[in-house]
């Protein structure tokens, strides 16, 4: 590929951006939209967001710089999937294109009928809301091209392939005005194990083929990314009953790990987890060894900054309402007089569209790099972001009373590669200046991509109840691969699937956390069968050498969690069990050098 040529103008800025990096943001957001200065997403200077508190100024997108010299994403498309798009917003009907679908109808037009459904519209104004019209805020790619599908509605097959980029007959898009950046702002939860294994799960087979399918093929190879928010079930996660909660705390781990959501653990998805106003993992974010990048999500818009963005416009519908005072802009602000926007969106439904934005943005500065290379653009210039954190240390006792320390989640590690990588943030919050930059003058495309086939190994063995040292198994690997990421299934039968942690270690030392104790699993009855795991932590290291597999049994004593339900909390309590491992697969994806 040769080097993209830019003009002397962008040389100068470029210069000019590089010589006052150390004295902080040097370009504010140009004005022209009323609700920017207000938009911390896009640049945190400290604004309250109409809440109580602002954030610490500087944990933002960092994209101001590229608005500035015209990158905006012009000629990249994102298709919103969630439960319906107003498309006709003041706010995005500008940047939409012909191609959304009303699957309860079969129209062209997904604006929600229901006045509380409103997510869709949220998501699509964080990704590409326009831009200095005057009126709202604006998004993160404010000139990129906008689709919506209401597939959260229907969940049919049908449905689902064509809104993730297959044509009837089974072709992936192709055109100019299809989508290159799909988001997908949901999720699932659930007490049990959900098993990962598309060989054996007929409908997770179709998705993974047709997620492959799109991201290799699609826009005459230089392919399609999906973005896939990771997950707001750290500290509790709703069932059809309603709701459980860690006991006490949960010591402190997520009650699910980002990694149990089978399609967190496919490859093709890049997993987004949320940070707040303040730098730090949004109190609600999943983590996980396949989360990859980070972006703004906020907290409630209360007291501290949730997300500013499009609602459903008028004043009867969506979160912003008449008479509605839980954020400042809500109720009919004087900025906002038609309350067209909301100042309480969050989630890591926050996080996707913006990471969506990111991509349009990077997609349009360069258009001719395939969609793998600029998700290695930005997750080799994300930034490491709340660096003294520690991760969680697990404190409990094996069965003779001897008390032990683990390491469920570490802090920030480097790996081989140089990368550092938190299972709060994956590589880091994305840094949109930074990544367009490399972008601009990339010339050194990542070499095609291999995926192993999986090997199996079986194992037999006990785990050990309540031991870190666990049961360890090794596998191989003959093959010199750099490595993109890795997947393994795991079977382990196990009385009590919240105890159980598993690890992965790379021949060069890397530990990864592939899923973390004390989940939420507590209605599991055989234990992790087959399930999916990924880790994106082993980016650029060498595949080649011996893996081990490690699975551990955490506590010896009783698990306790709250379930609730009509707002009753029943604590329960889960004996002691043990279990065995008894067989695991792997397979990499990455290139040849």
């Amino acid at each position: 590929m040769k080097k993209t040529s830019v003009n002397g103008a962008a040389l100068a800025a470029a210069a000019a951006l590089s010589a006052s990096a150390a004295a902080g943001p040097a370009y504010p957001l140009q004005a022209g939209d009323p609700l920017v200065k207000q938009q911390w997403h896009l640049q945190n200077t400290g604004q309250d967001a109409f809440s109580k508190r602002g954030g610490i100024a500087g944990y933002d997108l960092n994209l101001a710089f590229t608005h500035l010299r015209g990158i905006r994403g012009v000629g990249t498309t994102i298709a919103v999937i969630d439960g319906g798009v107003e498309i006709r917003h003041p706010d995005l009907a500008a940047n939409v294109v012909p191609g959304s679908k009303n699957f309860d109808n079969g129209s062209g037009d997904p604006t929600p009928d229901k006045p509380e459904d409103n997510h869709g519209t949220a998501v699509a104004g964080i990704a590409a809301a326009v831009g200095w019209n005057g009126i709202g805020g604006r998004g993160v790619a404010p000139s990129a091209s906008l689709q919506g599908f209401n597939w959260i509605h229907t969940q049919t097959l049908d449905d689902w392939l064509l809104s993730h980029g297959k044509k009837p007959g089974g072709r992936p898009l192709e055109a100019f005005t299809d989508a290159r950046v799909f988001n997908q702002s949901y999720g699932v939860s659930a007490p049990y194990s959900l098993s990962g294994n598309p060989d054996t799960d007929i409908r997770l087979k179709v998705h993974e083929e047709t997620y492959e399918d799109v991201s290799r093929n699609s826009h005459w190879g230089r392919g399609a990314v999906f973005v896939k928010s990771a997950g707001n079930n750290y500290k509790s996660f709703k069932i059809k009953s309603g709701y459980i909660y860690g006991y006490r705390g949960n010591n402190g781990l997520p009650l699910q790990d980002a990694n149990i959501d089978p399609e967190n653990s496919n490859y093709w998805n890049v997993v987004v987890a949320a940070i707040n106003a303040d730098g730090v993992r949004s109190s609600y974010s999943s983590a996980g060894s396949n989360v990859l990048l980070s972006a703004p999500g906020g907290e409630y818009g209360t007291d501290t900054p949730a997300i500013v963005t499009t609602d459903l416009s008028g004043c009867n519908r969506g979160w912003n309402i008449s008479g509605d005072t839980e954020n400042r802009l809500h109720g009919g602000n004087a900025q906002d007089p038609n309350c067209d926007y909301t100042g309480v969106m969050n989630g890591t439904s926050s996080a996707a569209p913006a990471a969506s934005g990111a991509f349009a943005l990077v997609m349009s500065a360069n258009p001719a790099l395939s969609a793998r290379d600029v998700r290695h653009i930005l997750l080799t210039t994300a930034r490491q972001i709340d660096a003294a954190n520690p991760g969680v240390t697990l404190e409990f006792k094996d069965p003779a009373g001897v008390a032990h320390r683990y390491q469920a989640i570490p802090g920030w590690q480097k790996n081989a590669a140089g990368l550092a990588f938190h299972s709060f943030y994956g590589f880091g919050l994305i840094d949109v200046d930074k990544a367009v930059e490399k972008a601009l003058f990339y010339n050194k495309p990542l070499p095609p991509l291999q995926k192993t086939r999986w090997e199996t190994i079986s194992v037999q063995a006990a785990i050990p109840d309540a031991d870190e040292k666990g049961v360890e198994s090794t596998y191989v690997q003959q093959d010199n691969l750099t490595v993109e990421a890795v997947q393994v299934l795991v079977d382990a039968e196990h009385g009590r699937a919240s105890d159980l942690a598993v690890e992965l270690i790379s021949p060069s030392g890397t530990r990864s956390i592939l899923l973390a104790p004390r989940t939420g699993l507590v209605k599991e009855e055989y234990g992790l069968d087959q399930q999916r795991l990924l880790s994106n932590q082993f980016y650029g290291e060498a595949a080649k050498g011996q893996w081990r597999l490690r699975v551990l049994d955490t506590n010896s004593g009783d698990y306790q969690y709250y379930s609730v339900s009509d707002n009753k909390a029943t604590l329960i309590t889960l004996p002691n069990a043990t279990g065995k491992l008894k067989s695991w697969s792997i397979r990499f994806f990455g290139h040849r050098s």
